[in-house]
Formats: C-alpha cells, sequence, structure tokens
C-alpha cells in the first residue's frame, strides 16, 4: 500500500465521524472499511431516525454487528424499534418491551450508559405519556454526559429537561433549549442543530430571532432530507 492510500484509510473513521455529525450518511457510511461493523451500523440507524427510510439496511447492518457486540446491537436495534414506534412506521407488538430491554441492558454498559438512559427518558415521555419517569432518565444522562465530556448527549439531555422546564420557569427552560442548540451547532451536528433550532422558535416570541432560527432549520432539513423535522416545518 503507497502511504497515501494508508493515510487516507488511517483517516477513514475521523472522516466518517465529521461527515456523520454533518448529517451527510451515505458519505459517512462509504468512507469506512467494510469490517467497521459498528460504525456502519450507527450510522444506518441515525439515518433511518432523521430521514425515515432505509430501515431494511439497518437492521441488516445491525444483526451483522450483533454476534460481535450484543449489547450494541441490541441498543440500535432499540433505536430502530423507537423510531417505528414514534414515526407509526409499521410498529411490530414487541417493539416497546424489546426497546425498554435493550435500552435497560445497554445502561450497564460504560460506553453507552447515558445514551441508554436518555433513550429510556423518552421512552417514558413520548411513548408512555410519563414526563415523571422521563426526568431522572434525562438528568442520569446529562451527569453522565458531563463526567464523559459527551457534549452531544448534553445538547440532547439540557433539550429535554429544557423542555420540562417550560411550564415551572420558563426563562430557565428556553435557557436550556438555547444550550442545546448552541451545544450542537458548535459541535457541526447539522440534523441536530436544525431540530434544536425550530423547538427553540418554538418557544420565542414572534420576531427576527425566532424567524432566523426556523429558516436555518428550514434550509437544512431541506438540504439534508430530515424528513420528520420538514413535516414540523
Amino acid at each position: 500500500m503507497n502511504t497515501d492510500a494508508a493515510y487516507m484509510v488511517d483517516r477513514g473513521p475521523a472522516v466518517a465521524r465529521i461527515l456523520h455529525r454533518a448529517g451527510r450518511w451515505d458519505e459517512a457510511w462509504a468512507a469506512l472499511p467494510e469490517d467497521a461493523l459498528a460504525e456502519r451500523a450507527e450510522i444506518l440507524v441515525d439515518r433511518y431516525w432523521w430521514r425515515l427510510d432505509g430501515a431494511a439496511a439497518a437492521q441488516d447492518a445491525v444483526g451483522a454487528l450483533r454476534p460481535y457486540d450484543p449489547v450494541l446491537a441490541g441498543y440500535l436495534d432499540a433505536q430502530v424499534r423507537y423510531t417505528r414506534l414514534l414515526f407509526n412506521l409499521g410498529p411490530l407488538p414487541e417493539d416497546l418491551p424489546q426497546a425498554r430491554e435493550d435500552f435497560t441492558a445497554a445502561t450497564a454498559d460504560a460506553r453507552l450508559a447515558g445514551w441508554a438512559a436518555f433513550w429510556l427518558g423518552v421512552i417514558a415521555d413520548n411513548v408512555d405519556g410519563d414526563p415523571g419517569a422521563a426526568g431522572p432518565s434525562y438528568r442520569k444522562a446529562l451527569e453522565q454526559a458531563r463526567e464523559q465530556g459527551d457534549a452531544l448527549l448534553e445538547s440532547y439531555a439540557v433539550r429535554h429537561i429544557g423542555a420540562h422546564m417550560l411550564e415551572q420557569d420558563r426563562e430557565q427552560g428556553i435557557a436550556q433549549l438555547r444550550r442545546s442548540y448552541h451545544l450542537r451547532a458548535a459541535l457541526g451536528a447539522r440534523p441536530q442543530t436544525a431540530a434544536a433550532a425550530l423547538t427553540l422558535a418554538g418557544e420565542l416570541p414572534a420576531g427576527a430571532e425566532a424567524d432566523q432560527l426556523r429558516e436555518t432549520a428550514g434550509l437544512t432539513a431541506r438540504e439534508l432530507g430530515l424528513t420528520w423535522l420538514l413535516r414540523s416545518l
């Protein structure tokens, strides 16, 4: 292998991470070697969440990963199941209990504990309709995010904590939504930034800032094909 080719192979995972954050899932997937089973599965599952297509490819990638990393595969499979449930994409009777079981199992894995806690929170919030049960999960996710320096997870946790705070302390709730937006923008996480922009705009008074946030969300959603976000605009 020549040195240029070796350099590009070494850079593959780093390039893929940047492309993945930018919502360029197909390019990110293509930048990885075939044996990068975990990273490829994560990209396809995330793409399914944002674009609501490619379910079969995501499930196949999770299935290929399962023999090598069953906990991560179960965690990713739970995300696929939650996506089907939330957006009513032909959910299966076992999706809810299996997603809950796999996210709970992932909380025992140091790599996944904070994210798994977050997903258990959104199941409680958005499927069970139980925000009281969701709150502790979001706080656990935030604790883990800060311990591990995971700014993306922190952005997810504070966005949902902020939404819960709006009724009790609207100013602080909006401050948390704004923090989520800025964290995501700083990370170059374009799909997440667009979603945060739209959420924040919906809680601000009518005016230039809210209009600019909606415009930002719309431009990104159209460029990246963010299906459910486009429906919300």
